[in-house]
């Protein structure tokens, strides 16, 4: 794994081996991509993703999920809020070869997502990967979608304890298990994974 500088601009980094990410120096990504990669890779082995699976990416930014997925599945669409940051993760699906992945430009605070037609076929998986605040906004509209399985990532314990409890308690899902991934040693900085399933 390399940091590079190249004449653009740009860093490049390899999330998962044969994976090319590219970005600006200002743009947020994942700093430790030692533990980056690892998170990757638990995050799918949640998801048990499949080769038929659709999932819907949420806070996807660069692609950091969205690309090794769209590398095993059927198809998959990121979703972010900054359009700057939606036009570089189609940039890296076009550099990566990745014709499966589509990336949608969205406020996920404001928006019904059912209504987008990217959403009229519905997803049977979801990855959030929400900033700190959380994701309390969409949770509502994540059962609609027809996800059986979701994976939550996230930096901050406090706002994925309450988003837990609103998928428990009001939208039908199971925790199944969560844990830790230490992303930032020595600081009291975590990043969490939560695996949720629809009530059957």
């Amino acid at each position: 794994m390399s940091l590079l500088w190249p004449e653009s601009a740009q860093l490049s980094y390899a999330p998962e081996a044969g994976l090319n990410l590219q970005f600006d120096p200002s743009d947020f990504t994942q700093v430790n991509a030692g533990i980056n990669e690892k998170m990757i890779q638990r995050a799918m082995k949640l998801l048990d993703v499949q080769a038929d699976d659709r999932i819907l990416d949420l806070f996807c930014g660069l692609g950091n999920f969205t690309l090794p997925l769209a590398r095993r599945v059927n198809e998959v669409v990121g979703v972010e809020g900054d359009a700057a940051l939606v036009q570089h993760a189609k940039n890296n699906a076009q550099l990566n070869g990745l014709k499966n992945a589509e990336f949608e430009l969205a406020d996920l605070t404001q928006t019904e997502l059912k209504d987008y037609p990217w959403a009229e076929k519905g997803f049977n998986k979801i990855l959030l990967d929400p900033p700190r605040s959380g994701s309390f906004e969409v949770l509502h509209q994540l059962a609609a979608l027809g996800a059986e399985r979701l994976v939550y990532v996230s930096c901050n314990p406090a706002t994925l304890a309450r988003d837990a409890g609103e998928l428990v308690n009001q939208h039908g899902y199971i925790m199944e298990s969560a844990g830790i991934m230490d992303m930032f040693p020595h600081t009291t900085h975590v990043e969490s994974i939560a695996v949720f399933t629809k009530k059957r």
